[in-house]
């Protein structure tokens, strides 16, 4: 599992070819297929054993090495995530979809999100900002997508756009429009 450190510990040089993007897959299955073969005449070992006990060594190595990136990279993912739910921008988007009986009725209640909000949050020294968020929506009669915009002033949030997208529906329902964006096709909610 860990192919090229694995290859010059066990003085296996052609794992290194591990290192090249486009090899680096091929060399993965022959070191799979014939690495041991190759460790086992690359070096010295006092006996079958001490082969077998090095070996075992190196893939628990490659284990615990490769759960603890996957557990970096999970972190990472959930903890970003996280962020956009957790701000301010997210919390006022969500209670206008809520609130509104045009995606009430599209959806019904009550109204969920997914897991996988996207988008981005910049914050300024001076209390300024900006939020461009994605939120998948669910409910009972189906999902959609909210696309939500905001800008911070001294700390404050202001919605400026914010609208739900329903598949299969070419209109979106308009919650919120104060820069007056044209929106093909959209009347606005009153």
């Amino acid at each position: 599992m860990l192919n090229w450190i694995w290859g010059i510990g066990n003085g296996v040089w052609i794992a290194l070819l591990c290192l090249i993007p486009g090899v680096n897959f091929i060399v993965m299955i022959v070191l799979g297929l014939r690495g041991s073969r190759w460790a086992w005449n690359a070096r010295l070992w006092r006996d079958e054993d001490h082969f077998k006990r090095s070996q075992r060594r190196w893939a628990i190595a490659g284990i615990i090495v490769w759960v603890l990136v996957l557990g970096f990279f999970v972190l990472i993912f959930t903890s970003v995530f996280g962020a956009l739910k957790g701000s301010d921008a997210y919390r006022m988007s969500m209670e206008e979809v809520r609130a509104s009986t045009a995606v009430q009725a599209a959806l019904g209640q009550p109204i969920d999100t997914g897991f996988f909000v996207t988008g981005n949050i910049s914050l300024n020294a001076d209390g300024g900002g900006r939020a461009q968020l994605r939120i998948p929506l669910k409910g009972p009669r189906g999902a959609a997508t909210a696309y939500s915009q905001a800008i911070r002033n001294a700390g404050a949030w202001d919605l400026r756009l914010l609208i739900v997208r329903i598949p299969g529906r070419e209109d979106p329902i308009v919650i919120i429009n104060k820069s007056n964006l044209p929106l093909p096709g959209s009347p606005l909610e009153t």
